[in-house]
């Protein structure tokens, strides 16, 4: 996979925080799950194809704005995505 800025790619964003399914619209569409370990925050985790750095920017924007701290952003390959 060649990663361009203005090409599609598939990520997964990992934040700290609870972040309800319901953002999914305003958020590229990524689909959203949580989970937590004992005393550990809540995680939250967006999955999914961006259409664009531009786009994938916007989203981060977006989880800066709600005071989510980002803790990872990875750009999947065509297999990774496959498998999730």
């Amino acid at each position: 996979m060649e990663l361009k800025l203005d090409t599609p790619a598939t990520y997964k964003i990992r934040v700290k925080g609870y972040l309800d399914s319901s953002w999914s619209d305003q958020l590229s569409g990524l689909a959203i799950s949580r989970s937590s370990q004992g005393d550990e925050p809540e995680v939250t985790t967006l999955y999914g194809e961006v259409a664009d750095q531009a786009a994938l920017a916007g989203v981060l924007s977006a989880l800066y704005g709600l005071h989510l701290p980002i803790l990872s952003v990875e750009c999947l390959s065509d297999v990774e995505a496959e498998e999730i």
